[in-house]
């Protein structure tokens, strides 16, 4: 099933994508086997937001190798986890906005996981089963000041700097998941390509190792990474995030 969150008059809503149509999701997508209703249109008519609210949103820096090696850093031996806050959230087609008191923003194309159900002291082997759906994520980063700072987060959290979706994607099996091409263009221009199955720790691991530290509510997002290949983002590009059997998310940058 794809899900989606859709603007309207009386607020957010969630919805499946029937076809070229959306029908609502009048429990939510965090229930046990949703069942859509009326429709709300057609997809290409209606405003989507991003297709998660979290509480939080967990990252995992380093998460494959050739990013640690271009950014001279050691490969982490467990992983190395950081937060975004929910304001830095963007709808798919929504504009990233470059700070002023950065001059160096660069993408980081990732796939993201959205937490089902709560979940706290997880184990490894039963991490996937807390997760509902993958969508396509951004984690935007002003790399200057990530590295002055010492620690990241001025340079991750600024608002606009976690695009996600376009749709939820739910049902996937764990190891399709983990072997996912995924890539970035940048006014249509490739960046960054690789698969999933390059991650050193994997998503089922990240949710189990996340777990361990804080509970993981439903709604909550679990960035898992990017791979080589970020550069900078100037105003008035366009910058493309896909994952094979996912989507692609599309934002443009001032």
């Amino acid at each position: 099933m794809r899900i989606v969150r859709v603007k309207t008059e009386d607020g957010a809503i969630w919805g499946a994508i029937d076809g070229d149509e959306v029908r609502r999701l009048p429990d939510g997508p965090f229930v046990p086997a949703p069942e859509p209703t009326n429709s709300q249109g057609r997809l290409e008519d209606l405003e989507l937001l991003a297709p998660a609210a979290p509480s939080k949103i967990v990252c995992v820096g380093r998460n494959y190798v050739a990013h640690a090696v271009e950014h001279d850093a050691d490969v982490p031996t467990e992983p190395l986890l950081f937060l975004k806050p929910p304001s830095a959230v963007l709808a798919p087609g929504g504009t990233i906005v470059l700070p002023g008191l950065s001059n160096q923003v660069e993408h980081e194309s990732e796939l993201a996981l959205v937490v089902g159900s709560r979940a706290s002291r997880v184990p490894e082997d039963h991490g996937w089963r807390f997760v509902l759906g993958v969508t396509c994520g951004n984690d935007v980063t002003a790399r200057d000041l990530q590295r002055s700072d010492n620690q990241w987060t001025r340079g991750k959290g600024f608002d606009t700097f976690c695009p996600l979706g376009p749709w939820l994607v739910t049902g996937m099996e764990e190891e399709e998941v983990g072997d996912l091409g995924l890539s970035c263009r940048v006014n249509g221009v490739l960046r960054q390509r690789a698969r999933t199955d390059q991650m050193v720790f994997s998503p089922a691991f990240l949710v189990s190792y996340i777990t361990q530290v804080m509970t993981l509510e439903p709604g909550d997002v679990v960035m898992t990474g990017t791979p080589a290949g970020v550069g900078p983002l100037e105003p008035g590009d366009t910058v493309e995030v896909e994952i094979e059997g996912v989507g692609t998310l599309t934002n443009t940058v001032k």
